[in-house]
This record gives structure tokens, C-alpha cells and sequence, in this order.
């Protein structure tokens, strides 16, 4: 994905989150993954947190799931580079599993401690519709109560966009037992994606 210029709000925020310290994340990730995409997009997609690619290359959504979501997008009629992409989390939490680094759910203190700098892109980048992926970014948006099994793809208002609905992380369709079952997990996430896509179609 071509990365567009930062405006001086997403470029201070980016600079200030390379130091964060506000949580112990930090101390065992590479780096600090911040959101990338353009300063005004209409859509803004939030993840739970970068995985070990992200984590190495500090770019979100570059290793398996990030293709997953690529041709999601395009199946949808989105189109990534139009998309800011972040996650709740901007560090990689993980835990050894022989020489591989596996995946670890961040904790409620990890997430809030993230927080500012979520809402500072989406207070910069003022998209139409956020777009959470995944349970921990749903929560983080709508709260402890919110289910994504049984609310996905409903639009509902928030106080940091006119729009924000909830799909699965596309992780998930990775975890998927067999081909099948994959095929029907990416046809769903399509269609969540395209009711975005029609929405956006439809006056501000």
C-alpha cells in the first residue's frame, strides 16, 4: 500500500507513540505499529494488534491477515489505499512457542492505555465510518457489552464517527478447520465490507 503524507496532527501523534511507555508492551515489541493510510479517508478500520510481520516491518496489516483483508476490500468495491488502518493495541504482545512468536490477547489495561493515541487518528483522519475488527476493537469502541457474533454488520452511532459497525478480525477466517468453511467465513466478511462500501454510496 502506497503510505500518503501525514498531516502535522497524524505526524506528532506518530512521533509521540514511538516513546510510548504508558503500558509494558513495549519492552518485549520491536517497534511501535501506528495507523497508516490517507489524512482524510472515509474509512477507518481497527484491528486488535499487530502481529509478528507488523511487528518486524512496523506497517498494519502486512502478514497474512493484512492479505486476507486486502482482497476482502477489493471483493467489497473498498479500496485499501482510500482506507486508514490501525489497531486498538500498537504494540505486539506475544509469547514463545519454541522459536515462534505466537499471538497473546491484550489485557483491558493494555488496551486503555493505547486509547489516546486510537482516538487521536480518528479525531485527526474524521472518517465517515469506523469499521472494528474483531471482538478487543469493538469493545474498544462500543464497550464491555457489545458481541460481535451477534451484532456484525449492524451501524450504529458513536461519538468519534457519524458511523461505526463491527465484523470479524480476519485472523479468524485463517482459523478456519477447512477449505469450505474458509470460503464461507470470507463471504460473509465480503458482505459486511460491501454493506461499508454501500453505505459510503449513500449521502453523508
Amino acid at each position: 500500500m502506497e503510505k500518503s503524507a501525514k498531516p502535522p496532527a497524524l505526524r506528532s501523534l506518530r512521533a509521540a507513540a514511538r516513546t510510548c511507555r504508558a503500558c509494558p508492551l513495549w519492552e518485549r515489541a520491536t517497534q511501535t505499529v501506528f495507523g497508516e493510510g490517507p489524512s482524510r479517508a472515509e474509512v477507518l478500520l481497527i484491528g486488535e494488534q499487530p502481529g509478528h510481520e507488523e511487528d518486524l516491518s512496523g506497517h498494519p496489516f502486512v502478514g497474512p491477515a493484512g492479505r486476507i483483508l486486502a482482497e476482502a476490500l477489493q471483493s467489497a468495491g473498498l479500496d485499501r489505499d482510500r482506507t486508514y488502518v490501525t489497531n486498538a493495541v500498537k504494540h505486539f504482545k506475544w509469547e514463545p512457542r519454541g522459536k515462534r512468536r505466537i499471538h497473546a490477547r491484550p489485557a483491558a489495561g493494555e488496551i486503555a492505555a493505547c486509547r489516546p493515541w486510537l482516538e487521536g487518528e480518528i479525531a485527526s483522519v474524521r472518517p465517515r465510518i469506523l469499521v472494528c475488527l474483531g471482538a478487543t476493537a469493538a469493545k474498544t469502541i462500543f464497550g464491555g457489552k457489545f458481541r460481535v457474533s451477534v451484532q456484525r454488520g449492524e451501524f450504529l452511532s458513536s461519538p468519534l464517527a457519524p458511523l461505526a459497525t463491527a465484523t470479524v478480525h480476519p485472523s479468524s477466517i485463517l482459523r478456519q478447520p477447512d477449505p469450505s468453511a474458509r470460503r464461507e467465513a470470507m463471504a460473509a466478511f465480503v458482505r459486511d465490507l460491501a454493506r461499508v462500501a454501500e453505505r459510503l454510496r449513500s449521502p453523508a
